[in-house]
């Protein structure tokens, strides 16, 4: 092997160990520091926080209009988590991570959204005149409710920023945390307005159920990407910190808070809308709120293309060490032949086979995005186990993969390319020769295990 390949002695790959014939030692830690208690904990106080807003939710509305606005609520919900994960296929972050996002915005944002601006509009309608108190709502409405809201959700995407940083690596990753967390804030929100407009009706004797179709029809079929489109500025401003290196702190901490004023500001333009005359909110959602949301979505596409290029960029210095085959590199920064490998594992060897087909793609792509990482200058102080761990579950997985993509591969045009040099600090990518058990097969193969 060539000695550009050959990692230096002081970043050795760790060998894989064999299965231990005893127990190992553990020192004893925190109680804190064990992760199942740390998820329960988490788990436990966003379900209190769950029962906590929906008890509030259903003072307000009674139970009748608790039940029809939880009915309605819930039918955007599907569509808006469908239209995200697509956005994510490139990398799917973890459904934990989803779910606790999701959980945040429909319990704990919530919950602060509703007390904060209930306290600031009971101190508004206390400080100001009886003739202006109409307008002071409509000031809580645009000034203070988007500052509150767009920062109790923020709150969760800066959590996972922080503590899963090894599922946060770019645009794509933030917008759709942020869009999840903001879904689940929209559906509890509409529970409380279209419980509202119900109980409305029925208090007015209203004919049918006018109040309530006009809510549904403005919340839940014109506008159900709204908060989903505030809060994805946050999720912007967090995906591009997490591209940047390191020693760009000020830039880093900066970026998520222009982000997050980018959100306060169109809440409150979204809001202000509202109280405008005639065709006021018409005029702002076409001129305004529409060519944002078709931005926000071009973006979002472009970047997942830019994924997919980072992938054939950083694949290929694998192939070369031996790790891949020569398809695979191509294959893998292709959407329609990673779903073609994934039929033909299927046809082959079932749904088990499309399953182990789906988890090397996954880690393939994890594999490609930890070395980017490190060219960008963000070389993680765990670099080589990650990377080690990573090829590890490759080469479990690549009997029933490594056909299956090469079969996908001929599906595709395969252009010219060409391994980047490894920057300064960074080892090279090492081959299977270095792991234990690995005999070479000559100059002309990479190799097999014994």
């Amino acid at each position: 092997m060539h000695e550009s390949q050959q990692r230096p002695a002081t970043a050795g790959p760790i060998p894989t160990p064999p299965a231990p014939a005893f127990r190992h030692y553990r020192p004893r830690r925190a109680l804190w520091d064990n992760k199942a208690v740390r998820a329960g904990t988490v788990a436990l106080l966003l379900a209190l926080c769950g029962l906590l807003i929906l008890a509030l939710v259903r003072e307000q509305t009674g139970t009748p209009g608790f039940l029809v606005g939880l009915g309605l609520a819930v039918l955007p919900v599907p569509l808006l988590i469908a239209a995200f994960r697509w956005m994510d296929r490139v990398e799917p972050k973890p459904w934990k991570n989803l779910i606790f996002a999701f959980a945040w915005g429909a319990c704990a944002a919530t919950l602060v959204a509703l007390l904060a601006n209930g306290y600031a509009t009971k101190w508004l309608m206390n400080t100001i005149d009886i003739a202006h108190r109409e307008e002071a709502s409509s000031f809580g409405a645009t000034f203070v409710a988007p500052v509150v809201e767009e920062s109790a959700k923020a709150a969760a995407v800066l959590l996972l920023y922080l503590y899963r940083r090894r599922d946060f690596n770019g645009i794509v990753d933030g917008v759709v945390i942020a869009g999840i967390t903001a879904t689940g804030f929209a559906f509890t929100e509409n529970i409380l307005y279209l419980g509202n407009a119900y109980a409305s009706d029925q208090s007015f004797g209203a004919s049918g159920f006018t109040t309530t179709a006009g809510t549904f029809v403005v919340r839940v079929l014109m506008s159900p990407f709204a908060h989903p489109l505030f809060t994805s500025m946050t999720g912007l401003g967090f995906g591009i910190a997490a591209t940047l290196p390191a020693h760009r702190r000020a830039l880093r901490a900066l970026v998520p808070f222009v982000g997050l004023l980018t959100a306060m500001v169109l809440h409150g333009v979204w809001n202000g809308s509202a109280s405008l005359p005639g065709l006021g909110f018409l005029i702002v959602y076409a001129l305004f709120m529409v060519p944002v949301f078709g931005t926000l979505t071009w973006l979002t596409i472009w970047s997942r293309q830019t994924e997919l290029r980072t992938i054939r960029a950083h694949l290929p210095e694998y192939q070369a060490a031996g790790w891949l085959t020569p398809p695979e590199p191509l294959a893998l920064s292709s959407m329609r032949a990673r779903a073609i490998a994934r039929d033909v594992a299927k046809r082959a060897g079932g749904p088990g086979a499309a399953r182990t087909v789906a988890e090397y793609i996954s880690f393939a792509t994890s594999l490609a995005f930890l070395r980017q990482r490190a060219y960008a200058g963000r070389l993680e102080p765990d670099f080589a186990a990650r990377e080690q761990e990573l090829l590890h579950h490759l080469w479990q997985r690549k009997g029933v993969a490594q056909p299956a993509l090469e079969r996908a591969s001929l599906s595709l045009v395969r252009p010219t390319m060409t391994a980047p040099s490894a920057p300064c600090g960074m080892p090279p990518a090492y081959g299977p020769a270095a792991a234990p058990g690995w005999q070479s097969s000559g100059p002309h193969g990479p190799g097999r295990y014994q």
